[in-house]
């Protein structure tokens, strides 16, 4: 009967450690959804505690790759200059990445390592210093992948860092003439 109870006290421990790790954020719902299951009848309970948590999430539902139309009357407009100096004038919505953008209408953007800001193969040079001006300043990864970009200008910038705001409505980027893209394999000796 000792083995038994012993594992109960350990289950409870158990809980009761890991109910005081919870984050700020999570004791908030778990005291609500204490409130609403107290208030609702016991045939109701189809959840526990343990899934409410799971489904709480504070990383956004926007995804690489994915852009939403812009609603009308939100359009932004962005421009692109591709190699051959077409300009391709589009309307996007705010929060949109010109990496996204790129990709989405076709653009030769290559983006190698999927806009994680680890290559330079999505470099774009903003053509009015005023739009420049008006972006965050390029964090150090930026920076340091920049260096590696071919055609490097003071107003270069990686199309994956770069989001689109009301600020930048009317942004115009050229596409450079050629991307590098440098992988382990051109650092091995060749024999």
């Amino acid at each position: 009967m000792a083995a038994p109870r012993t594992l109960a006290r350990g289950i409870q421990k158990l809980q009761l450690s890991s109910s005081q790790h919870l984050s700020l954020f999570a004791r908030p719902v778990l005291s609500t959804y204490s409130r609403i299951r107290s208030r609702t009848p016991s045939t109701c309970h189809t959840q526990t505690s343990t899934s409410i948590l799971r489904q709480f999430s504070t990383s956004p539902l926007r995804q690489h790759g994915h852009i939403h139309p812009p609603k009308p009357g939100e359009e932004l407009y962005v421009t692109f200059v591709d190699k051959e100096g077409k300009e391709h004038k589009l309307a996007v919505s705010k929060g949109d990445n010109l990496l996204d953008i790129a990709q989405a209408h076709d653009l030769e953007m290559e983006g190698a390592c999927g806009g994680s800001c680890a290559c330079s193969t999505c470099h774009v040079i903003v053509l009015d210093e005023e739009y420049y001006e008006k972006m965050p300043e390029p964090e150090d990864d930026e920076n340091d992948m920049l260096d590696l970009a071919f055609g490097l200008t003071e107003t270069s910038r990686l199309g994956c860092q770069v989001v689109m705001t009301k600020e930048l409505d009317g942004l115009r980027v050229k596409l450079p003439s050629m991307t590098r893209n440098l992988q382990a394999s051109d650092f091995s000796s060749k024999s």
